[in-house]
């Protein structure tokens, strides 16, 4: 049993899975007055406490193999909005709903939208670049501080700051699978695909989404031209794990063995609504170990936690000193 004084003995890793870096190319530039303030994604929060700071500090001290999970809230002050954060996620703002796995698969019209919408999207949303938070996550792994980071989010910006000992849990937006034989490309390979085929085709955004998404009529999409595989001819989908489908059994196994690894868990900015990365926190419980979470507003686990810190991901940690 792992007790908040970290004192068990360090346990070999053994062989480690590192995820394989996104490829990152040509961007486009995007439109002018494409970029939304980044203040317009991240939720109402109280300032920050002197005291919990403290806290935070001592817990971070404290841990000798800290593992870290982060979800969308982690991203929102580099401009990319979520799901679920009161009064400004994509459910609190509008009606509309992600695309499911099923649908996606399943349906040619419906990928022809998706890839659509995401076409018009994607300079911004490839062009988003790590916020503090991620910096710090990543200077403490290089310090030997964060043991293992397991992201629920598909930005790449945990990639882009530095971060090597890293898990991206439902995949990542800047890479493409073809359904058929599985081959992967880069994202920005197929961007160049879209424009040779849609030349002539414009379209105007009417909002943004997560995930690389934007919002367009069903006028717009109708002339839209999609490519297959390159070397099969098959459907193509973003390497990412739609809503209603599963991660890898291989990969939540990976998972499961680091938190058994670690000695505490940290989450930064999730709700931990989706079971997919709850059940690691459910896991950690089970452990023992010691739970702090930041996130503006309430989570799946708060009875969990023996911390817990409603502020800004990248106003709190920097402000933590590692060792």
């Amino acid at each position: 049993m792992r007790k908040l004084s970290f004192s068990h003995s360090i346990r070999n890793l053994g062989r480690m899975r590192m995820s394989p870096l996104c490829s990152f190319t040509r961007r486009l530039p995007h439109p002018r007055g494409s970029h939304t303030a980044v203040s317009t994604f991240i939720p109402p929060c109280p300032p920050l406490d002197p005291e919990k700071v403290k806290e935070l500090q001592r817990f971070i001290l404290l841990s000798k193999r800290l593992l870290v999970m982060t979800g969308a809230g982690v991203s929102t002050e580099s401009g990319i909005p979520d799901y679920r954060s009161e009064k400004v996620g994509l459910y609190a703002r509008t009606d509309r709903r992600p695309i499911q796995h099923v649908d996606f698969v399943r349906s040619a019209k419906i990928r022809q939208r998706y890839w659509a919408r995401n076409f018009v999207g994607w300079p911004q949303f490839s062009s988003h670049q790590p916020n503090a938070a991620h910096l710090t996550l990543s200077s403490w792994e290089r310090l030997g501080k964060l043991y293992w980071l397991v992201t629920q989010n598909v930005d790449a910006l945990h990639t882009k700051a530095g971060s090597r000992r890293l898990t991206e849990l439902h995949g990542c937006m800047h890479r493409v699978l073809c359904l058929h034989c599985g081959v992967q490309t880069p994202r920005q390979a197929l961007q160049d695909r879209f424009e040779a085929l849609n030349a002539t085709w414009e379209a105007k955004a009417h909002g943004v989404a997560p995930d690389g998404d934007v919002f367009l009529t069903e006028d717009q999409v109708r002339s839209f031209q999609v490519p297959s595989c390159a070397k099969c001819g098959g459907p193509l989908k973003p390497d990412v794990v739609f809503f209603g489908d599963t991660v890898n059994h291989d990969k939540v196994d990976f998972v499961h063995m680091r938190v058994k690894e670690a000695d505490a868990i940290l989450v930064v900015g999730s709700s931990l609504q989706v079971y997919s990365g709850y059940k690691f926190i459910l896991a950690a419980h089970e452990e023992k170990l010691p739970i702090a979470i930041l996130n503006i507003g309430p989570t799946r686990s708060d009875q969990f936690a023996c911390l817990k810190l409603d502020f800004r991901c990248a106003e709190l940690l920097p402000l933590i000193t590692p060792q």
